[in-house]
């Protein structure tokens, strides 16, 4: 019997996996999320569902409450998206966490395929798979497919956008090596997790569409953008750094410039203005170093920001030259 099979059986590897729903005013989506996680074909699953201080007259409550004992169900008072993770954690008592977010809805069999593809690593690892990306009536608009090596996967998170955090399997005891998301952040906890604790673990890639990702105007990333602008300068920026530190140590002169081309390429085109002024100071130093500085290649990234910031470089001038 190969190992899906036993899996999907429950002989003789059966390890239990938590499905952890953070809801904040969920009566939009909810349903959908919760369904899907019952569907699930792996049936050694608990759901917890964490309602982080709704406050939308008990409509998200009234969701939860309505499946019985097929859930569980925590309230807490508002604190933001890695609270309720955490909280999650701690309530939780499978071998695997796994997080579905209140407006995305997993496909039948996305946590039978990740526990048997993870039952096969000889090590602890991080899973993740591809996702189709849906509108508010669950149309498919596009299928995201992403493959990064391990070793390659850190600086990803910086130059890229490798994983989506509900796609991701993770072994308890991950978190116990790099502790809880950090409550600090509201709109960035996820990046802020995956970087700590691929420093420890190896995040591995299962090529299979296994989540539907929704797109809809009540977002957190939307309704609270400046902020999450912050952040993302923030940990870009600080990402970098922290990248570069291990490059110098570890990675030839011309490693460390393509990085840092990398960086002010990635962090132009997805408008970070700060972060990408952060990666321009840096890359300039390195090619001004090396003598490649008039070079034609060295100067493309530069031309990039400078074609990315040619608005606010206008309107800078605007402000501070005589009319």
């Amino acid at each position: 019997m190969c190992i899906i099979d036993e899996v999907i059986t429950g002989e003789p590897q059966n390890p239990k996996v938590s499905i952890i729903i953070p809801v904040y005013n969920g009566g939009n989506f909810l349903r959908d999320a919760i369904d899907s996680a019952l569907a699930q074909t792996y049936s050694n699953c608990e759901i917890i569902v964490v309602n982080d201080g709704s406050n939308d007259d008990g409509e998200t409550e009234r969701i939860a409450l309505s499946y019985g004992n097929r859930i569980r169900y925590v309230a807490k008072s508002n604190g933001g998206v890695a609270s309720a993770l955490n909280v999650g954690i701690s309530e939780m008592s499978g071998d695997y966490f796994s997080w579905l977010s209140h407006d995305d809805v997993f496909y039948p069999d996305k946590t039978s395929k990740q526990i048997a593809f993870i039952m096969e690593s000889e090590k602890p690892v991080v899973l993740y798979c591809d996702y189709d990306v849906i509108d508010v009536h669950r149309t498919v608009i596009r299928t995201m497919v992403d493959y990064y090596n391990p070793e390659e996967f850190c600086r990803a998170l910086i130059t890229a956008d490798p994983v989506h955090g509900c796609s991701v399997l993770i072994p308890r005891e991950c978190f116990a090596a790099v502790g809880l998301f950090n409550e600090n952040l509201r709109t960035t906890q996820d990046y802020d997790m995956w970087f700590r604790m691929a420093q420890h673990f190896d995040f591995i890639h299962l090529p299979l569409v296994l989540l539907q990702v929704r797109q809809h105007g009540e977002q957190g990333t939307i309704t609270m953008s400046p902020l999450h602008v912050k952040e993302c300068n923030e940990f870009l920026i600080d990402g970098m750094l922290k990248t570069l530190r291990t490059l110098d140590l570890s990675s030839s002169p011309g490693s460390v410039k393509q990085f840092l081309a990398e960086c002010l390429v990635s962090f132009s085109r997805r408008g970070f203005h700060k972060a990408s002024r952060y990666a321009l100071l840096h890359y300039g130093t390195s090619i001004a170093q090396d003598g490649s500085l008039f070079s034609r290649p060295a100067v493309r990234p530069i031309s990039t920001f400078m074609a990315r910031n040619i608005g606010r470089v206008r309107n800078i001038a605007k402000r501070i030259l005589p009319k």
